[in-house]
């Protein structure tokens, strides 16, 4: 295989004050300078830790690879193809720990590489090989690293394009105190709240993803990448928020893309001299080695670019991933005042420190109903994440908020007029991500024992909870969006569900004109019989209504 080379040329004599970029000039590899020895130590070690981050290391990852329908694709497939765990790993902390203990990957990976780097070189010294430099291994290296790297924001930034990362707040989420809210959701809700700055944040990174797939651009990609997410980094640190190693992880790559640049770019513009890119290319002379170039590098561009962005484009109109995807009743909309509240046929009247009668309620466009009352509730930390397919565990309405706010998903049966209600807060929240091991629907269970008992009392508690007859007047809710939306994901993840969720539940019948006065009569998760009033208010917000609202109701 022949290369091609380009050599920076001497400093001149006489001095430009203005920055000049000089032509490129080629040489043969054998012209180029050898490497010095700590520069040879420095690149095995390197070569070891960026491989081993940059290519996926779990069995999940292959498996949902293999067992991906490609004619029922989801947005979270491709994203999940993405953005996957790696490293070397004994902690069980993959890249996307929302602790400081996430960084503990790099650690053990960067111990071994570095063991790895000292035994490579060992071997070279005993052999006595007449290795000089790795101009060949650090290209390929560099390639590895762009596309993981740029694969990896471009479904970062789709999130954030068609923004669907950090929602624009639900009702309830507006009658929320302000001191109730964590740090976390503050600063998601301050971007949710701005949808084109959310657009702009994803055009910054998705443009960034871009410029890596092309070598001529992977510098302006880089410094890209690095000033994005490097902002992310600290974002994450100073709102407490969950994604710190992963942004760090893209902060990581595109440093090492930049190593080589940044002397370049210091001599060019600080110091104003003349200063020519040194970049080195290796030239493919058979037909099928371009051809395989060209074929791998359109297929990813095509995929990533192409398809993710339109799978994006569906799931932010018809299917947003961060909250349901099902409308719900449409007279019921709204925001509404607790004008009386029995419980067990006793008359409760409104106090501010009652800890049981119902301060407020709200119907959000979507299958969720809220009431607050004033009542400690624990707290979900998870901000939403994850890739639940399912209505209930579409969490982000619920996270980050105490003061006793309730969230509950309803199945609705308009035939009857019966909401049949279950909680959407559960003790161990949804994992982020299933790719690394540590995703889907379902929960962590520690306690096997604890388990099947809980499996038993909650099969039990659910058993004919919606009678059949209800069930079919609500319909098959996994249908229940655009026939262009539904996937292959979708329908196995509600195939999937668990009869024996331990949720709280509730059925409440409900009767009403126009929606301007509800009538709620059942039996709450208590077991005690409810009676409530509720009259529609028109709540003024301060916040003008978003121009990008995601999502078909």
């Amino acid at each position: 295989m022949a290369h091609n080379t380009q050599t920076l040329p001497d400093e001149p004599v006489i001095r430009d004050t203005s920055p000049v970029a000089l032509p490129a000039v080629s040489a043969p590899l054998s012209q180029l300078p050898a490497w010095k020895e700590y520069q040879l130590v420095l690149f095995r070690i390197a070569f070891i830790f960026f491989i081993a981050l940059s290519v996926p290391n779990s069995v999940e990852w292959y498996q949902q690879l293999v067992q991906l329908d490609w004619t029922q694709l989801n947005y979270r497939d491709l994203y999940d193809i993405a953005r996957f765990g790696s490293g070397i790993n004994f902690l069980g902390n993959a890249i996307f720990g929302s602790s400081l203990l996430g960084y503990a990957n790099w650690i053990t990976t960067a111990l071994i590489a570095t063991a790895g780097g000292l035994v490579w070189t060992g071997i070279v010294k005993a052999r006595k090989l007449p290795r000089k430099e790795y101009y060949t291994a650090w290209y390929w290296l560099r390639v590895v690293v762009r596309y993981r790297a740029g694969i990896g924001i471009i479904g970062f930034g789709f999130t954030k394009l068609l923004p669907v990362q950090m929602p624009y707040p639900s009702f309830g989420i507006l009658n929320t105190n302000f001191g109730d809210l964590t740090a976390q959701k503050i600063y998601w809700l301050s971007i949710g709240i701005v949808p084109w700055y959310q657009v702009f944040a994803g055009v910054v990174e998705v443009t960034a993803g871009a410029l890596l797939f092309f070598r001529k651009t992977t510098t302006l990609g880089a410094v890209l990448l690095f000033a994005a997410l490097g902002d992310i980094v600290y974002v994450n640190f100073a709102y407490d928020g969950g994604v710190h190693v992963y942004s760090s992880y893209f902060v990581l790559l595109a440093a090492l893309l930049l190593v080589n640049d940044v002397p370049k770019i210091y001599r060019l513009l600080v110091q104003e001299r003349f200063t020519v890119p040194v970049n080195y290319y290796p030239v493919f002379p058979e037909r099928w080695q371009r051809y395989t170039r060209i074929g791998l590098k359109s297929a990813t561009i095509f995929l990533f670019l192409g398809v993710l962005f339109y799978l994006q484009l569906i799931n932010f109109l018809y299917d947003p991933y961060k909250q349901p995807s099902v409308a719900g009743v449409k007279e019921l909309r709204g925001n509404y005042q607790v004008t009386e509240f029995r419980l067990n046929d006793q008359v409760i009247p409104y106090s501010p420190l009652d800890t049981v009668r119902w301060q407020e309620a709200t119907f959000e466009n979507w299958s969720t109903f809220t009431y607050r009352v004033n009542k400690p509730h624990p707290l979900d930390l998870s901000n939403g994440g994850g890739d639940p397919q399912r209505d209930v565990n579409r969490t982000f309405e619920i996270t980050g908020l105490a003061g006793g706010q309730r969230a509950f998903h309803y199945y609705a049966d308009e035939v009857n007029k019966v909401l049949y209600l279950e909680d959407k807060y559960k003790p161990i929240p949804d994992r982020r991500n299933r790719t690394a091991g540590v995703g889907g629907d379902g929960g962590v269970v520690v306690d096997k024992a604890a388990e099947k008992a809980a499996r038993e009392e909650a099969a039990k508690a659910a058993k004919d909870w919606i009678p059949a007859a209800a069930r079919k007047n609500i319909g098959d809710e996994s249908l229940k969006i655009a026939p262009i939306a539904l996937s292959a994901r979708r329908a196995k993840d509600y195939a999937a569900a668990p009869a024996w969720e331990n949720r709280k539940r509730f059925t409440v019948k409900y009767s009403t004109s126009d929606g301007s006065h509800v009538v709620l009569t059942g039996v709450d998760e208590n077991k005690n019989n409810i009676y409530v009033v509720l009259d529609r208010i028109n709540r003024e917000y301060t916040l003008t209504p978003s121009t990008l609202q995601a999502g078909k109701y």
